[in-house]
């Protein structure tokens, strides 16, 4: 029965998989790891990994002899690797390594090491997959090593070396970007790096010598227990210093804005009145930024998802969340030009945003001075962005920079000779065009700006 509802994503593992009862996840564990998740139980290694908060909770909920029935807490909205941050992957990377390091001391070890066993929840990033441990055996390598580089170190130093949109490769190779090209894409100085020669360059040598997986061929020497806890404390000593020292444009644009101090001030007044009386409970503002918006909604959210395209930006939202411990914010990247699409085998392993947003559904969505990013960065004439917004919005609030708009100003300029086709570009086409997609329910200008503010409504069917 559970068979039929199988999540498209979960086919590659033997030892059980996920599927959707009521619209309620849980995961089918079968007999052929029925012996480690007893011993996982009995050890104590579960409940000791959900009580740190690296690992998902769960409770069982049926037990019999053809499979045992798990129901982990339930996720709000899955964000993917190349929808991360640098600052939010390497907390992933370092999540597996403590996972890892805590699973040998207690006699297991992950025998799979995927960045998509891991997403952002409540806060900080949590490993999902229940079923990734497997018992450890003395002196047989980490079976996950090489899974570990080509899904976690590889891409972090390629974002360190060549900026972090080198971590987008992923929704390209879902199983890792190959050793032998991390090698190639890498500058020439990491060779003579020992810790990085070691880990990437002789790796690739090595797997081009053999053409086989680095953990199954039978040239791997034995190594220790000890020898492996210092790999893993290596690997995990240099990922946690690692730094992107690379600006943005709009990383700090809210140092840089044309907003007066009492028109920043009005604005927010105006978001948090209109989130007030509609009585928001879940939100996603598309152009984020770093949060600040969303931070000074007075009234309690259960949960903001922020995006942006920028980095650094980010960034800068995830370490202010993680320092103030915050567990009602999900920051991710986003290009609202071009948002994750569903890809995979048969394009339904990974979900596109389209389609987890649409299913999220929140009471809010916001459009914070982007809609002049869309339209004259992007070339979206503003039918089809609010097409967009209305797939998955109830309501929206959009902010319309007018044309006097230094930011806009800014954008025209960089048209030269095609700036006349931007005429388009007007407070009048853009109502008529969101008239056919949305209901007005508050215009406010913003005094002291040359910026308009939107409260709408998507129409019903």
């Amino acid at each position: 029965m559970t068979t039929n509802n199988r999540h498209s994503s979960s086919f590659r593992d033997p030892s059980g998989y996920i599927f959707q009862d009521q619209g309620v996840i849980k995961r089918a564990i079968l007999p052929l790891y029925f012996k480690q998740y007893e011993a996982l139980n009995a050890s104590g290694l579960f409940q000791k990994l959900q009580s740190a908060g690296l690992l998902i909770p769960h409770e069982e909920v049926a037990n019999s002899n053809s499979e045992i029935i798990i129901q982990p807490e339930q996720l709000s909205f899955m964000t993917y690797p190349y929808e991360w941050s640098f600052m939010q992957y390497k907390e992933a990377a370092l999540l597996t390594l403590k996972i890892q390091k805590f699973a040998v001391e207690h006699g297991f070890s992950l025998k799979d090491a995927s960045a998509f066993n891991v997403t952002f929840h409540k806060g900080r990033m949590l490993f999902i997959d229940t079923l990734s441990f497997d018992f450890y055996e003395e002196g047989q390598p980490w079976r996950a090593y090489k899974q570990f580089i080509m899904h976690f170190f590889g891409p972090l130093l390629l974002a360190k070396y060549t900026g972090a949109d080198a971590l987008k490769l992923m929704s390209t190779y879902l199983d890792g970007i190959p050793v032998d090209m991390l090698a190639a894409m890498l500058p020439f100085k990491t060779k003579l790096n020992p810790f990085l020669y070691t880990n990437i360059h002789l790796l690739a040598k090595f797997e081009n010598k053999y053409s086989e997986d680095y953990d199954n061929t039978s040239k791997v020497r034995k190594l220790s227990k000890r020898a492996m806890l210092n790999m893993i404390e290596g690997l995990y000593d240099y990922i946690k210093k690692m730094k992107l020292e690379n600006a943005s444009e709009w990383g700090n644009y809210y140092d840089k804005t044309n907003y007066e101090d009492a028109a920043f001030k009005k604005k927010s007044d105006i978001i948090n009145t209109w989130i007030k009386n509609l009585n928001v409970k879940t939100l996603i503002d598309v152009g984020g930024n770093d949060g600040t918006f969303v931070r000074k909604i007075d009234t309690t959210l259960e949960e903001a998802l922020v995006c942006d395209i920028d980095n650094n930006a980010v960034d800068a939202n995830y370490v202010q969340l993680r320092r103030s411990k915050e567990t009602n914010m999900l920051p991710f990247m986003l290009d609202v030009l071009n948002p994750s699409a569903a890809i995979g085998f048969n394009n339904k392993e990974r979900d596109a945003f389209l389609t987890r947003i649409s299913s999220y559904a929140p009471d809010m969505t916001m459009a914070l001075a982007v809609i002049h990013h869309m339209s004259l960065s992007g070339n979206i004439p503003f039918e089809m962005s609010a097409e967009f917004f209305a797939s998955f919005s109830k309501h929206l609030i959009i902010e319309f920079p007018k044309r006097n708009d230094s930011w806009v100003q800014r954008l025209l300029n960089t048209k030269g000779e095609f700036k006349a086709h931007f005429d388009f570009y007007s407070i009048s086409n853009f109502e008529t065009a969101y008239a056919q997609y949305f209901d007005t329910i508050e215009i406010l200008e913003i005094e002291g700006s040359e910026r308009v503010m939107y409260l709408l409504k998507t129409k019903d069917d």
